[in-house]
């Protein structure tokens, strides 16, 4: 045994290195536990408000109200609160008590009583029940209604009604259920006509003022615009007997679709008149099952993914915010691929390697750092003001004084982006670049191979999963910008999507949606702050996973040209 073997020291121990490899791992530990963590909370406080809740009636009464009142809702949110903050609110509580718990309630019937939610002290209820025959209609105004049916109308007659002691409401709910899908069958029929059929009809029509405004200017002989005029007014004939045969069909399903309506009682006793046209759900969640409730949650959440909005943004989907943010990112990497890419070969292969391109290098560098409303102000001023009017003077003069190209849209807000993120993929197309060891071009060049060859059959696939890692890193940051784009394309709410069955198809002129922007419009400039909040929520997870996805698409593909390409290194 070696009597003079050293006993381990702390100096050694760090010498070793072992406590910074416990250091890093530590802080990798701590930041995924942040980002699960905050995902967590951006599920929990989202997704939940798509679950069905179950229905509370009871009487209401605390010191200095006149009477009780009837309180009918479901529970939102519950806090504690210090007696010290209520008393000095107003309210008439034991001073010796520490903290008395509130209820936040969606009341809903903000077409009755004015107020969609309001808070509680729990210790003010009493007589609290979850009857079944309570029902929740999310409307497409005024939010949901709270209630019970009372009578089906079909136009001024009674088709059934609720009984004295109530024997007949699965009769009644069932006639109800009923003439709901029909009312919901003809509404999908009326939106069809509206946006599509009709929609396209409005676009020819459009087209060919375009073209009776286009031959005005461009004076022809009097043959040719005899002849021109003549097609022109056969096709807006038939465009004109198409859209008088929709109106009729229109009228038809109004008519068909405002027969039915509904009586329901609050719990004032009130009695309240709905149409069946303005209801999109009905439920009764104290009489459904946990199946039931995890259907009518599926059913809410694919509509939140698939459908618009509504109600200033606060219920309905958000389909057209998804399909904004990916079409301007996929416009954007089209668009900053390439520019960024040749400015790095160039950078790198070509320009001589002296102060002036060390000047740009740094210049790019300081771009990446340039505030993003920066960015905006440029694509205004330059893209929309600029070039906008300009392509608009030469080629849609028809158009004008509207608009074609000279006003905000999604050319130019994935324009801006492009401008925005190239830095980033010229800097990580550099460094791939300059990972390529000299040898291989040597070898190629030897070969007898041009340098412009070599370059785009060698060295370009090679530093391809570089250029992959720039674009990644730039539809991670172009992905979740907003302050630009309010000023070169998005907007609160977009009436059609950028891309349809109306040629040519894909309308970069148009305005667009976006997560982004969503997410600060139903959080900051909602009038209903409280029925916003968990779209916030859940919005902003969806934009994760949305970035995530397009993230997820990118690397799969580098990895794939990675080891597609390893073996030339060696």
């Amino acid at each position: 045994m070696n009597m003079h073997a050293k006993k381990p020291t702390l100096k050694m121990w760090f010498k070793s290195g072992d406590p910074w490899v416990w250091l890093n791992a530590a802080a990798v530990s701590v930041s995924v536990i942040a980002v699960l963590g905050l995902l967590a909370v951006l599920a929990v406080n989202g997704f939940s408000h798509f679950w069905v809740k179950d229905i509370k009636q009871a009487n209401y009464f605390v010191a200095g109200m006149d009477k009780p009142v009837r309180v009918t809702g479901e529970v939102v949110d519950i806090i504690d609160v210090s007696s010290a903050q209520l008393i000095s609110a107003g309210f008439q509580l034991d001073e010796n008590v520490a903290t008395y718990r509130r209820e936040l309630i969606k009341l809903g019937n903000r077409d009755v009583t004015g107020a969609d939610f309001g808070w509680f002290l729990a210790d003010g209820f009493s007589d609290v029940l979850y009857p079944k025959d309570l029902m929740v209609l999310e409307r497409r105004e005024w939010g949901n209604f709270y209630g019970r049916l009372l009578r089906v109308q079909e136009g001024d007659q009674v088709s059934s009604q609720v009984a004295a002691d109530g024997a007949n409401v699965a009769a009644v709910w069932q006639d109800f259920e009923t003439r709901l899908r029909r009312v919901q069958r003809i509404h999908d029929d009326i939106f069809a006509i509206e946006k599509h059929t009709i929609g396209k009809i409005n676009h020819g029509m459009e087209r060919l003022r375009l073209q009776e405004r286009k031959l005005e200017l461009s004076d022809p002989t009097a043959e040719k615009r005899a002849v021109v005029m003549t097609d022109i007014k056969a096709e807006r004939a038939v465009l004109d007997r198409q859209y008088a045969a929709l109106e009729t069909e229109l009228a038809d399903l109004y008519r068909a679709i405002n027969r039915d309506s509904i009586v329901a009682t609050v719990s004032s006793g009130e009695e309240v008149p709905i149409a069946l046209a303005k209801i999109v759900r009905a439920n009764r969640p104290n009489g459904m099952s946990l199946f039931e409730k995890l259907a009518a949650y599926l059913s809410k959440l694919w509509e939140f993914l698939s459908e618009d909005p509504r109600e200033a943004n606060t219920e309905g989907g958000i389909f057209p915010a998804i399909f904004g943010t990916v079409m301007m990112v996929l416009l954007m990497s089209i668009m900053v691929t390439p520019f960024g890419v040749v400015a790095a070969v160039y950078l790198r292969e070509y320009a001589p390697q002296g102060p002036v391109t060390q000047t740009i290098r740094i210049a790019v560098n300081n771009l990446a750092g340039v505030p993003s409303i920066v960015y905006g102000v440029f694509g205004l001023g330059f893209f929309i003001y600029f070039i906008g009017q300009n392509v608009d003077q030469a080629f849609f003069p028809e158009a004008l004084p509207a608009p074609t190209f000279g006003t905000p849209g999604l050319l130019w807000a994935s324009l801006t982006l492009a401008l925005l993120t190239v830095p980033v993929v010229i800097v990580a197309t550099e460094e791939g670049l300059a990972r390529i060891p000299k040898e291989i071009r040597e070898g190629s060049l030897a070969l007898g191979a041009t340098k412009a060859e070599t370059l785009w059959r060698v060295v370009l696939p090679m530093a391809s999963p570089a250029m992959m890692t720039g674009l990644i890193l730039a539809v991670a940051r172009a992905a979740g910008e907003v302050a630009p784009l309010m000023l070169v394309g998005v907007v609160k709410l977009a009436p059609s999507l950028p891309l349809d069955g109306n040629y040519p198809y894909l309308h970069l002129d148009q305005k667009f949606m976006h997560l982004g922007f969503h997410i600060y419009d139903v959080g900051f400039q909602s009038p209903n702050v409280e029925a916003a909040r968990p779209l916030v929520y859940a919005t902003a997870l969806l934009l994760v996973i949305v970035i995530a996805l397009l993230n997820f698409a990118a690397v799969a593909m580098r990895n794939h040209l990675r080891e597609k390409y390893k073996s030339l290194e060696h």
